[in-house]
């Protein structure tokens, strides 16, 4: 029974999957050209097989995959020497590639991270996103960045001798890289060339309202990949406000202010575009979306098309 229904599941998505591709050949209509590499978080398309994602990536238009490297992922860190080489031949094939990759590394100690930055480094990708670092609550603030200023001091050395790049994303919350200055304390005194951030407007916004420029200026020596969604401020049905992720352009993150910025502090970092909202599962990294992959589709691509048309609109 199981087979069957396997065999009923990847027919359906073969056959939508040659009606997406027929109706994309007819609409590829980008005439935006920028000189960043544009790619995509994976994690919204962990319902694909590696072909069929590498199929979907070239058809839309990325320059690449922001693969997710790490526990749920689409490559397991235990396996990375042999299927990140894979997927990586697959994305080439295809006619993308990958710059950047998103693990969970935050031990420079840890074997599985050697792992993959020697890897990384083997098939000529530069950039990893790092996993987040926590505050102990039994610790001050400043002794928290002092245990944590070691750990970005020993991954600043093991990618130098590995040549690539590490970069820790600002998220809004509680965790280190909440309020953004946090970050400044842990990179003041290392080189930029091999540790960096992550820079996300979006995370920014929620945590600096309108004050985030002070945060990107501080940061923007060390800024060497950014990734790009949006969002509002909701109430729910109790009356509570939450946060509700949209499509680019839709929500609360202010492009045009963030464009000049990005512009007059000369950042040319390859971007990856996080699709957060909903995708009828696929943007928690679900195999079992109830989105047609049409659907799906496009949305990627209609976000893909407004971060090319502010490229170009801001000569980047």
């Amino acid at each position: 029974m199981n087979s069957r229904r396997n065999f009923i599941k990847t027919s359906a998505l073969a056959a939508s999957f040659v009606s997406f591709s027929d109706k994309l050949l007819a609409s590829e209509l980008f005439s935006a050209n920028t000189k960043h590499s544009i790619h995509i978080f994976t994690k919204c398309l962990q319902f694909m097989d590696y072909n069929e994602m590498a199929e979907l990536v070239a058809r839309i238009g990325f320059d690449g995959a922001d693969l997710a490297v790490r526990p749920g992922g689409q490559v397991l860190p235990e396996n990375v020497k042999t299927d990140l080489p894979k997927v990586v031949k697959i994305l080439r094939e295809k006619g993308s590639d990958t710059k950047m990759i998103v693990t969970n590394i935050d031990d420079p100690d840890d074997p599985l991270a050697i792992d993959i930055i020697q890897t990384m480094s083997d098939l000529g990708i530069k950039y990893y996103r790092m996993g987040y670092l926590a505050f102990n609550s039994d610790k001050s603030i400043p002794e928290n960045l002092d245990i944590h200023k070691r750990t970005f001091e020993k991954l600043e050395k093991l990618n130098r001798k590995y040549g690539v790049h590490g970069d820790y994303q600002n998220h809004s919350g509680t965790r280190v890289g909440g309020p953004v200055w946090d970050l400044f304390h842990l990179l003041k005194d290392r080189d930029p060339e091999f540790i960096g951030v992550q820079y996300d407007v979006r995370h920014a916004t929620v945590e600096g309202g309108v004050s985030w420029p002070l945060g990107m200026k501080l940061l923007a020596p060390w800024i060497r990949t950014t990734d790009i969604k949006d969002f509002i401020w909701r109430k729910d049905k109790s009356g509570k406000w939450g946060l509700e992720n949209v499509q680019l352009g839709k929500g609360m993150v202010d492009f045009e202010k963030y464009f000049e910025l990005y512009k007059t502090l000369e950042i040319t970092a390859p971007v990856s575009i996080h699709y957060e909202y909903d995708l009828g599962g696929a943007e928690h990294g679900r195999k079992d979306t109830t989105m047609e992959i049409e659907e799906i589709a496009l949305k990627l691509k209609e976000d893909l098309l407004f971060l090319k048309n502010m490229f170009e609109k801001y000569g980047l």
